[in-house]
């Protein structure tokens, strides 16, 4: 894998290259984004490519230091691990802290690659403070994290902070098609459901399960308006006890009604995520006015609110079935 390879990001795929150009590593670098977004891809191809026995900006894939890097048994790429559930200060110490005495074994640099670094005690990151401050001239520190703002300000303060950027969809559908063989219906779906992050995208193209939710979404929408009392509030008590399951039910309605808006703007000649019920797209965007459709849009919205709020679960659902049903 090179920095070519990777989608997107070329704001940070260009600052990363041009460092090594210029010869102006950092010591520190935080790399920032959600779960999936490929910061550890872009970690790993830098220190690649910061190892690499032909010295350019992208990694030769061929020679023993990028082998090895692949193999990942580079013995100057480091990853700091952690079998708890946060990373401790005897981590940072005996994993870092330590091992960043010893000079590299054959490359310049010593690259130690810290996940979940959000996950460090407060007394592992105080410990690690002292080699961000004052690191061995061969080192780079690469903390990779969900959110940098869990990180103390003093380390903060002395990384360079870099954030992972949502990539474009027809990028992500592109990925999907022509490098995991997804078909096209279904990597629309999963590239607008990802909201940016190709390996949210994979994970639902690739899921049987998330294939069978969008089903059932989709079943409930239909028929929502002739459904019985009973029958909502039997489906109002299955969602909330898949609690795990809910932002995503909650995502595939907003897009359901997007479609929806959609149709009633364009007649059908805008793109639509569920192409294959643009039958029953049409015929609720007939029947509901910009305002009813703008109504459903919120209300989900206001579901997510309450939910991040500990609101009922069920109470919260049943308010927003019956917004939908009108």
């Amino acid at each position: 894998m090179k920095f070519q390879d990777i989608i997107g990001q070329e704001h940070m795929k260009g600052h990363l290259q041009n460092a090594i150009r210029m010869g102006k590593v950092s010591h520190a670098y935080i790399i920032q984004g959600e779960a999936g977004s490929g910061k550890k891809l872009l970690a790993d191809v830098f220190a690649t490519t910061l190892q690499c026995e032909e010295g350019g900006i992208e990694p030769c894939g061929h020679c023993q230091s990028c082998k090895q890097a692949v193999s990942g048994n580079h013995p100057d790429i480091r990853r700091v691990t952690h079998e708890k559930a946060s990373i401790s200060v005897d981590d940072i110490r005996l994993q870092l802290n330590n091992d960043i005495l010893v000079k590299p074994y054959s490359r310049p640099y010593k690259v130690y690659i810290i996940d979940e670094a959000e996950k460090m005690t407060e007394q592992a990151q105080n410990a690690m403070l002292k080699t961000i401050e004052e690191p061995p001239e061969y080192a780079v520190i690469i903390l990779l994290t969900v959110n940098a703002k869990l990180l103390l300000p003093t380390i903060l303060s002395r990384c360079i902070l870099l954030n992972v950027r949502p990539v474009a969809r027809g990028q992500i559908k592109k990925l999907l098609t022509e490098h995991y063989g997804i078909a096209s219906f279904m990597a629309e779906v999963a590239a607008d459901f990802a909201d940016g992050v190709p390996g949210k995208a994979i994970a639902y193209a690739q899921s049987g399960e998330f294939v069978d939710l969008k089903d059932e979404v989709i079943r409930v929408l239909r028929r929502l308006d002739s459904m019985p009392a009973e029958e909502i509030y039997k489906k109002v008590k299955e969602w909330a006890g898949r609690k795990a399951e809910l932002p995503d039910i909650l995502s595939l309605i907003n897009l359901w009604y997007r479609d929806v808006l959609v149709m009633k703007s364009t007649g059908g000649s805008g793109r639509l995520v569920f192409r294959e019920e643009e039958k029953d797209l049409s015929a609720q965007a007939e029947q509901m006015s910009y305002a009813r459709i703008e109504e459903c849009i919120e209300a989900v919205e206001t579901t997510r609110q309450r939910m991040s709020a500990n609101v009922n679960l069920e109470i919260s659902l049943e308010m927003l079935l019956y917004t939908m049903k009108g």
